[in-house]
């Protein structure tokens, strides 16, 4: 009997230790793997150079190396805050994304796994200095 392969779920932290907002900028991630029996353990933690952060990462066009992304395997990405263009680019490529306002990256994945992770926070001004800044970048 063959196993399946664990779930991974990618966490952006910029320091290691707190889950990080505005998720598309951040170059810093933490990937959790959860087993059949539902058993979180960090497996990896990837430093994405510029062109691989989400914000810049053009590889979904003809010619590209799309599903090269380090973060290709992960299925779900976890983090603070995040724009609407964001998220809509990462479903397509098909992430789940979940905002949260759980600040631990572990307890972010185990909370996810056992479907109780607390929601992001509301931001209406961080959310439109978001959209300000992504226009200008």
């Amino acid at each position: 009997m063959s196993q399946s392969s664990p779930l991974l779920i990618a966490i952006a932290s910029r320091d290691g230790e707190t889950v990080a907002g505005h998720i598309g900028k951040c170059a810093d991630w933490i990937v959790y793997a959860i087993d059949d029996e539902g058993r979180v353990e960090e497996c990896e933690r990837i430093h994405l150079r510029k062109e691989m952060i989400f914000h810049h990462y053009n590889g979904d066009g003809p010619g590209s190396d799309a599903g090269k992304h380090p973060l290709q395997a992960c299925s779900v990405v976890i983090g603070a805050s995040a724009g609407e263009s964001f998220v809509e680019k990462m479903q397509q490529r098909n992430f789940i994304v979940v905002l949260t306002a759980e600040s631990d990256p572990r307890r972010a994945a185990e909370d996810y796994v056992r479907e109780r992770l607390a929601p992001a926070k509301s931001r209406p001004i961080g959310s439109l200095l978001c959209k300000a800044r992504d226009l200008f970048s």
